[in-house]
């Protein structure tokens, strides 16, 4: 039986993790409404820009831009995977959950996989099982900018563009609520460039239609404005998703680990009150005892 003294150093103990579960609560939910805002606001336009760029690819020659280009499947093809994890943890399943996605999709995958990795928990995980590594970024989440989701598309636009790759797989949380972050992988190898008007499961690129827009100054240089802006509001956009629904699970987390530290310590106070209890119930019977003794 632990004595009082101990008991009291462990409730003090759990009564400090608790205050800094609450700490981090609140500066999670704080940081949380920021990380949402800036999810919602960036939502609509990568959104319609998809879909913009969808139907005005399905209408020319793919062979135009190399981002539209569908590669035939090669002895040596690869895909180059992003997979998007957070520096920190306490994070419930976060991390986690990013992490057996992206190894689900290596060990399913009928093409060999090279990692681009975002974020330390990621890059900690994969480094240790001797997989490629093409590239990878570590504490832009401290404070995220544009510049560094253009850093990231620029790596995997040049990978397939140069032909190291045939496709760019985008692997990450999407934040869809508060509770529910939930992992997802996109292919984002260009705009899904299925042709107006084509049957569902038509290969981009296969049977497109005559063109139907007027171009100025040209289409070729209007998609190679266009193409690669796309890929990096993409990857922003995910870096953003990604940044919110961590701030999300980190919030859930801290509220569960102070809820139970709350538990915890209503339980080690009624076991502390019993062990006083039953030391006084044993003085006054030995002081008894040796009463009826004299």
């Amino acid at each position: 039986m632990p004595s009082l003294i101990d008991l009291r150093r462990r409730i003090r103990a759990v009564k400090n993790t608790q205050q800094i579960t609450k700490a981090m609560k609140m500066v999670a939910a704080s940081k949380l409404r920021r990380a949402q805002e800036r999810i919602m606001s960036a939502r609509p336009y990568a959104i319609q820009m998809q879909r913009v760029l969808s139907s005005v690819a399905g209408r020319v020659d793919p062979s135009i831009h190399p981002l539209l280009a569908v590669r035939e499947r090669r002895p040596e093809s690869k895909t180059l995977a992003v997979v998007v994890t957070a520096d920190k943890g306490l994070c419930g399943s976060f991390n986690t959950n990013v992490v057996k996605a992206a190894g689900a999709f290596i060990t399913e995958s009928t093409m060999p996989a090279t990692l681009g990795l975002v974020g330390r928990k990621g890059r900690d995980f994969f480094v240790r099982r001797g997989l490629a590594i093409v590239f990878e970024r570590i504490g832009i989440f401290q404070k995220l900018r544009f510049e560094d989701g253009q850093a990231v598309a620029q790596i995997a636009v040049d990978a397939f563009v140069s032909g190291d790759v045939d496709r760019v797989v985008l692997i990450y949380n999407e934040f869809k609520s508060v509770m529910t972050p939930i992992a997802r992988a996109d292919v984002d190898h260009a705009p899904p460039p299925e042709p107006h008007g084509a049957a569902p499961g038509t290969p981009p690129g296969a049977g497109y239609l005559p063109v139907e827009y007027l171009y100025e100054p040209s289409a070729q240089a209007i998609f190679d404005q266009l193409l690669p802006r796309y890929v990096e509001v993409q990857v922003y956009r995910a870096l953003l998703e990604s940044n919110a629904a961590f701030f999300a699970a980190q919030m859930t987390a801290m509220d569960t680990a102070t809820k139970n530290s709350a538990d915890m310590i209503a339980n080690l106070t009624l076991y502390m009150n019993k062990v006083r209890q039953a030391a006084i119930t044993r003085e006054i019977i030995e002081v008894v005892s040796g009463a009826e003794a004299l």
